[in-house]
C-alpha cells in the first residue's frame, strides 16, 4: 500500500508539517510493509495552475509531471491543511486543482484540518463540497481535526486524555483508509471507470 501526504501550509516548519510526519510515521508503524510519499506545499514550489498546463507548457512539464507520476503510484491520500481564515490553504485547492484527469481519480482520501485553537471544522466542509469534481478524489466519511495543534502529537508520549484520544484516532483512520484503498483498487480494475467519454464530473 502506497500513501500519499501532502501538507498544505504555506509556512515552513509548520504545525501541518508536523502533522503531516507523525501521519507518515504511524502509517510505517501500522504496516510495516505500506510506503509512504511526502510533499510539502511550504515555500509555495508549485504555481498556481494556468491553461500552460493543458499545453505542456515547459514549467509544468517539469515542474508538475514528477509529482504527477508519484500521485499516479499512490493507493491512497492524506491531505493535511490548516485553516486559515475559516478555509483551506490556496495551495491544497491548487494542487487538487492540478490533480484533475486521472493520477487520484476513484482513490480514497482522508481529509485532516489543523487548528491552532478549538476550531477547524470549516476546511473539512469546504474541502468535501468544492474539490473533487475533475480530479474524482473520494473522500472517505472520517476525517481528522487537530484541535490546539501546539500541544497536540509531540513527541511519542500523548500528553493528556484530548492528545491521546486523537492518537487513537488517527490510529483509526489510517486503517479505515487502507481498506478504501483496497475497496476502490477494484474499482479501478473493474473496466467500468470510461474515463475518455466522462473525464469530468457534470
Amino acid at each position: 500500500m502506497n500513501y500519499f501526504i501532502v501538507s498544505g501550509s504555506h509556512r515552513n516548519n509548520s504545525q501541518s508539517t508536523k502533522v503531516s510526519k507523525y501521519f507518515e510515521k504511524t502509517i510505517r508503524k501500522l504496516d510495516s510493509s505500506a510506503q509512504t510519499d511526502f510533499l510539502d506545499l511550504a515555500g509555495n514550489p508549485i504555481p498556481l495552475w494556468d491553461e500552460g498546463l493543458w499545453s505542456g507548457d515547459e514549467t509544468w512539464t517539469k515542474l508538475w509531471n514528477p509529482i504527477k507520476k508519484r500521485l499516479e503510484a499512490a493507493d491512497a491520500l492524506v491531505v493535511v491543511t490548516p485553516e486559515w481564515a475559516g478555509m483551506s490553504t490556496p495551495g491544497i485547492r491548487n494542487f487538487l486543482l492540478l490533480a484533475s484527469g486521472g493520477p487520484i481519480s476513484h482513490k480514497p482520501g482522508l481529509i485532516v484540518s489543523v487548528s491552532g485553537s478549538r476550531n477547524g471544522a470549516y476546511p473539512v466542509s469546504e474541502l468535501r463540497a468544492t474539490t473533487t469534481k475533475n480530479n474524482q478524489l473520494n473522500w472517505i466519511p472520517e476525517h481528522i481535526i487537530v484541535r490546539d495543534c501546539e500541544s497536540m502529537l509531540n513527541g511519542e508520549q500523548a500528553n493528556g486524555e484530548d492528545d491521546r484520544y486523537l492518537r487513537g484516532r488517527i490510529d483509526y483512520s489510517i486503517k479505515l483508509l487502507g481498506e478504501y484503498a483496497k475497496a476502490l483498487s477494484n474499482v479501478r480494475s473493474s473496466g467500468v471507470i470510461d474515463a475518455k467519454n466522462y473525464p469530468f464530473g457534470m
